[in-house]
C-alpha cells in the first residue's frame, strides 16, 4: 500500500502549553489520603494544569492494551485537524488489518479489501475498539503498521511520555510494548485539549456498522453523566485498564487504572478515585490571560521591554478551602536576548501555596522584539560591564 506522506510534529504545537510544571519541584498538598485500590498502577490527574493529584506506581511502564488506541486516534485527529486526511477519505481493509472475528481480539468486523471511510475508522478505533480499524487506518498513514508505530514513539516522546514504547497500533501483546499510567494520562490531556472537535466520539454508547451494533465498553459512561470518555483495555497479560475524564462544576480530571481484576473493578476504582478527587480538591485560577502580568528586561532589542501575557486563563486545583490562599510570584529570564519572536517564552507565573512554589505556567511574549542597531547594541555592551 502506498505510504500517505506527512509528518505529525507540527499540529500539536499547542499542546506545549500543557507542560504547565515539573511535578517533582513542586509542593505537595495536604489532603485526606486516596483510596488504596487493588490494581497494578494508578494515576489522577488534574486537566488544568497537568499535576498529578494521586499516584501509585505512576511511572510503571505496564502492558496498555487497547489503551493503546488513543495513540492511535489521537494520530487520525490530528491528521484530520490539519487536513492531511478528510473524514470521506476511504481506507483499504488489507488481509493483515482484516479481522477474523476471533474472542481473543475486538473487531470493527471491516470487509476484507473493501474499505470505510476515516470517521467510521475513527468511531470503530474508539468504540469498537476495534484491532482490524486501528490496523487499516495505521497502513492507510504509514504504508505498514510498524512504520505507523515509529510514528506513535515520535509523538509519544513528542508529548513527553517518557516511560511509553509502542509496537504496534492495537495494543496486542508484545514484550516491548509499554506504557505508563502517567503517559497514559498526558496522552488523554492531549487528546482533550487538541482534538476538541472529535473528543465528543469519546462519549458514544454504540456505534454500528455492518449491521453490527456495539457497544463502549467503558462502563461510567452509562452511570456518570459528567464522564466523557476515553479508553478501556483487556488482555490477559495487561488486567482490565480504564482511561477516564469526568468533568464537574468547571473541574476536569483524568484517571488512569492499570491491572485490575475485573471490568467491574476498574469502573469501581475509577469512581473511587473520582469521587476522591472531586470532594477533596477544589479550582483555583490565580492569573488571566489577556492583560500583560508584566514587562520584561530585553537585552540588545530595539525595545528595552516586552510585554509577557498568559494565552491561556492559569487554571488548577488545590486543596478544598485554600483556593484563596494562592499567591503568585512573576519571574523573568534575566538573560533574556534580542531577536524576539512573538510568543516566545519570557519568564513564568508561579502559584505559591504556603508560601512554597505549587505550579507554574510560562509567560509569552506579547509582541516581536528586533535586535537594536549596531551602535545601540555597542552601548549596552558596554554598560553591561559595570553591572
Amino acid at each position: 500500500m502506498k505510504k500517505l506522506s506527512f509528518s505529525l510534529i507540527a499540529p500539536l504545537a499547542v499542546s506545549s502549553s500543557l507542560a504547565l510544571f515539573s511535578p517533582s519541584t513542586l509542593a505537595a498538598a495536604p489532603v485526606v489520603a486516596p483510596p488504596a485500590l487493588e490494581n497494578k498502577a494508578f494515576v489522577l490527574m488534574d486537566y488544568d494544569s497537568g499535576r498529578i493529584l494521586a499516584q501509585v506506581n505512576g511511572d510503571m511502564p505496564l502492558p496498555p492494551a487497547s489503551m493503546t488506541k488513543m495513540m492511535t486516534s489521537y494520530i487520525v485527529e490530528q491528521a484530520l485537524k490539519s487536513g492531511r486526511l478528510k473524514t470521506t477519505d476511504q481506507v483499504h481493509v488489507s488481509m493483515n488489518a482484516w479481522c477474523r472475528g476471533t474472542s481473543e481480539e475486538s473487531c470493527m468486523y471491516l470487509p476484507l479489501n473493501g474499505s470505510a471511510s476515516v470517521i467510521d475508522m475513527l468511531r470503530g478505533i474508539i468504540i469498537q475498539s476495534g484491532n482490524d480499524a486501528s490496523k487499516a487506518m495505521a497502513e492507510h498513514i504509514a504504508g505498514t503498521e510498524p512504520a505507523f508505530a515509529q510514528i506513535m514513539n515520535k509523538e509519544a516522546e513528542r508529548l513527553g511520555m517518557t516511560r511509553s514504547h509502542f509496537m504496534n497500533a492495537t495494543g496486542l501483546p508484545d514484550v516491548q510494548h509499554k506504557a505508563s499510567p502517567r503517559d497514559l494520562a498526558v496522552l488523554a490531556r492531549a487528546i482533550i485539549h487538541d482534538s476538541s472537535e472529535y473528543y465528543g466520539i469519546y462519549a458514544e454508547k454504540e456505534f454500528k456498522y455492518n449491521n453490527i451494533k456495539q457497544g463502549n465498553r467503558n462502563a461510567l459512561l452509562y452511570t456518570d453523566p459528567t464522564v466523557d470518555g476515553l479508553k478501556t483495555g483487556h488482555t490477559a497479560e495487561a488486567g482490565f485498564c480504564l482511561t477516564a475524564s469526568a468533568k464537574r462544576d468547571g473541574m476536569r480530571l483524568i484517571s488512569v487504572v492499570m491491572g485490575a481484576n475485573s471490568m467491574q473493578a476498574r469502573a469501581d476504582q475509577t469512581r473511587a478515585l473520582f469521587s476522591w478527587g472531586f470532594s477533596q480538591f477544589e479550582k483555583a485560577v490565580p492569573a488571566r490571560s489577556g492583560a500583560p502580568l508584566g514587562q520584561a528586561a530585553v537585552r540588545f532589542g530595539r525595545e528595552d521591554t516586552v510585554a509577557a501575557v498568559l494565552t491561556q486563563d492559569f487554571s488548577l486545583l488545590v486543596p478544598r478551602g485554600q483556593a484563596q490562599q494562592v499567591k503568585t510570584s512573576i519571574q523573568f529570564d534575566p538573560k533574556l536576548t534580542a531577536p524576539i519572536k512573538k510568543g516566545a517564552v519570557v519568564g513564568k507565573v508561579v502559584a505559591m501555596l504556603d508560601g512554597q512554589p505549587y505550579a507554574e505556567q510560562p509567560l509569552l511574549a506579547q509582541d516581536p522584539v528586533e535586535e537594536a542597531g549596531f551602535f545601540k547594541r555597542l552601548w549596552q555592551r558596554f554598560l553591561s560591564l559595570f553591572k
